[in-house]
């Protein structure tokens, strides 16, 4: 496969947008028209999710639909396997819902930023022992950002993205509380896999941007 060069450099957008939409549908054909919908409203890192039919049948054309303007990655990756192959799809990063060192290592060794799940701190500093980008806290609804100031406690350097419940409100404050960026799937989503209003998701990628772009500038501040 030749190398995709009009593609944003790893990790690049979450860093202007810390902002992971997590997408879930029947099937990746229609992912399309929803990552238009986010993109138009400023949420740039897109992760597919491979509870969805056909993700990497789709991932390489949603890349070249895409280019340097999203970056598509792969999540619910639970074995090495799947992580080679959504490497070899142009995965821009890929997600965990585990903290398997060696999918970590797959990752790694092919330059894809990595996103390993776990809930406690064994797990998660295991992650980040083995050169995650950052460790996904999950199910965060389950913690709540007070969690990751205790979980800094004892590893400062830590990097965490919460993801598994999290709504608006709630990303402002794991922003605030330190977190690299936020993972959200549903309360952003809504209906829009089942015939929802599309113009209304963008409103609300606009508003979840916003809020937390002031957020990170608080923190900052």
């Amino acid at each position: 496969m030749s190398k995709n060069t009009n593609r944003p450099a790893p990790g690049a957008l979450l860093r202007e947008t810390p902002i992971v939409a997590v997408l879930r549908a029947k099937h990746a054909s229609e992912y399309a028209p929803v990552i238009d919908a986010l993109v138009a409203g400023g949420v740039t890192s897109i992760e597919l999710t491979l509870s969805t039919a056909g993700v990497f049948e789709e991932l390489p054309v949603l890349r070249g639909r895409y280019g340097a303007n999203a970056d598509i990655g792969v999540g619910t990756i639970t074995t090495v396997e799947d992580a080679e192959a959504a490497i070899a799809g142009g995965a821009g990063f890929i997600v965990t819902p585990i903290t398997d060192p060696q999918i970590v290592a797959t990752a790694v060794a092919a330059g894809i930023p990595v996103y390993p799940g776990g809930m406690t701190p064994t797990e998660l500093f295991a992650g980040w022992k083995a050169g995650a980008t950052a460790v996904k806290i999950f199910p965060a609804s389950q913690v709540g950002p007070g969690f990751l100031k205790d979980l800094r406690g004892p590893f400062p350097d830590i990097q965490a993205v919460p993801s598994g419940g999290v709504d608006v409100a709630e990303a402002v404050e794991w922003i605030r509380a330190g977190a690299l960026a936020v993972s959200v799937g549903g309360p952003l989503l809504g209906d829009a896999f089942k015939g929802g209003d599309l113009a209304e998701l963008t409103v609300r990628a606009k508003a979840l941007v916003n809020a937390v772009a002031e957020a990170k500038d608080g923190v900052k501040v």
